[in-house]
C-alpha cells in the first residue's frame, strides 16, 4: 500500500487503525533538531544505511523513547528522491514504530545564487546560498506522520523574497544602502531553511495544519546584523501569515485549527537575537504556549558549549485545541543518547482531539 519513491505514502484512512491505538484522543505532536547532517551529499545516506553511526543510533532510541505521532525534524540532510528520510523511517518502522506518511522538499539551506549575499567580498561560499550551506539540501527539514498528510495542499513559503515580507527589517550599510547589494537583496529569500504548512487528515476527516520550520542563528554576521534580522522576520513570517497579510501566492487555506512546530533559534530572554520577535509570538492571543517542560533543564530545550541551556524549539498549538500534556524529553533514563543524538532535545506536546463519530456522519 505504500509508495517508497516519492514524498507522498498513499494511503486511505482506515490505515490509522494499524498505526494508533483503538481509543486514541491524543495525538501526539513531537519536534526535534536532529543536527543529522554531514560535510557532503549522500553522506548521511550512508551512515544511515551502514547502522553503525551512534549519533544516529541515538537520534533513533530518542525519537522511539518519545513514540509520537506526527514529528517534525530539523538538521536533516536532503536528497532529491528522500532516500535518506525514508532509510531513516525504515530503522524507526523496524523498531514497530512506522511513519506511513512523509514530507520533504528541498530547503533554501545550500542552494546557490551566484551572488555574494554575505558580503565577504568572495563568491561561491556557503553564506552565499539561499540559506547557509555548502551542499543543496544540507540541513533541511522533514514531517514523518502516522497520520495521512494532504500532500496535494502543502503551501511552501520557502520561495518568498525576504524584501517581499510586510515591514522586513531588510540590513543596511552604513551609508543606508541595500546590505550587502541591491542585487543582492532583490534574490534574497526570506526563509534560511523552509517554511512549510502541511495540512494532516485526522480520524474522522478533520484537517489540521502543521506549521513547521527552522529559523537561522541570529549572529555570525556584523554590525549590519543581518542574520538577527532575518532570524527575526522568519519567526515574524508565522503572524503575519496568520494575519492573511502575506503577498500572493502565499495565502494558505483557511486554517482554523493548527499547530506551529519547529526550531526559531531565539530565546526569549536569554542570548543574542531580537526578542521581540518570538515574545510577540508567543503572546500571540490565537496560539497558546504549554511551556513544554523536563525536571532537569526546564522549559530549555538546547544545551550549547558556548551559551548554555535555552529556549529555542517550539511547539505552539492554536487556541482552540485542547492540550493534554506537553514534555522536553532532556534525558533517557540510565543512557546519555539524548545527549549524543544532539545538543537540541525533543519537545513533545499531546493534543486532545474528537472522537470520531461511530455512524461515519461528519
Amino acid at each position: 500500500m505504500r509508495r517508497r519513491a516519492g514524498l507522498v505514502l498513499s494511503g486511505a484512512f482506515l490505515l490509522l487503525s494499524l498505526f494508533l491505538p483503538a481509543q486514541a484522543d491524543t495525538v501526539r505532536i513531537a519536534t526535534f533538531n536532529t543536527e543529522l547532517s554531514r560535510k557532503g551529499p549522500g553522506l548521511l545516506l550512508r551512515d544511515i544505511e551502514r547502522g553503525e553511526d551512534p549519533q544516529i543510533a541515538a537520534v533513533i532510541e530518542v525519537i522511539l523513547a518519545a513514540k509520537p505521532d506526527v514529528l517534525t525534524l530539523q538538521g536533516i540532510d536532503w536528497d532529491y528522491h528522500n532516500r535518506t528520510l525514508r532509510a531513516l523511517e525504515r530503522h524507526l518502522a523496524l523498531a514497530r514504530h512506522p511513519f506511513p506518511y512523509l514530507f520533504a522538499a528541498a530547503p533554501n539551506a545550500g542552494l546557490p545564487t551566484g551572488l555574494d549575499l554575505d558580503g565577504d567580498g568572495r563568491l561561491g561560499g556557503p553564506g552565499d546560498s539561499q540559506g547557509y550551506g555548502d551542499f543543496t539540501g544540507r540541513g533541511g527539514i522533514a514531517v514523518l506522520s502516522r497520520i495521512p498528510i494532504d500532500t496535494a495542499e502543502v503551501l511552501d513559503l520557502s520561495p518568498m523574497l525576504w524584501r517581499d515580507l510586510p515591514g522586513a527589517l531588510l540590513p543596511q550599510n552604513a551609508d543606508g544602502s541595500p546590505f550587502p547589494s541591491a542585487m543582492a537583496q532583490a534574490v534574497q529569500r526570506l526563509s534560511s531553511t523552509a517554511h512549510w504548512v502541511v495540512p494532516l487528515r485526522l480520524p474522522g476527516g478533520a484537517r489540521l495544519d502543521l506549521l513547521t520550520f527552522q529559523a537561522g542563528p541570529p549572529v555570525f554576521d556584523g554590525p549590519e546584523d543581518r542574520n538577527g534580522r532575518r532570524n527575526h522576520d522568519e519567526i515574524r513570517l508565522w503572524q503575519l501569515l496568520l494575519d492573511g497579510r502575506l503577498p500572493e501566492p502565499f495565502h494558505p487555506a483557511d486554517l482554523r485549527q493548527f499547530v506551529i512546530a519547529g526550531g526559531a533559534n531565539l530565546d526569549p530572554g536569554k542570548g543574542a537575537g531580537i526578542k521581540a520577535a518570538i515574545r510577540q509570538l508567543l503572546d500571540d492571543p490565537r496560539l497558546q504556549d504549554p511551556r513544554p517542560t523536563s525536571a532537569e533543564a526546564g522549559l530549555n530545550t538546547v544545551e550549547w558549549d558556548s551559551a548554555g541551556q535555552m529556549r529555542v524549539d517550539y511547539i505552539l498549538p492554536s487556541v482552540n485545541l485542547p492540550v493534554a500534556d506537553a514534555g522536553v524529553l532532556w534525558s533517557l533514563p540510565g543512557t546519555d543518547s539524548a545527549s549524543r543524538a544532539s545538543r537540541h532535545r525533543l519537545v513533545w506536546v499531546d493534543i486532545e482531539l474528537p472522537r470520531p463519530d461511530p455512524s461515519g456522519s461528519d
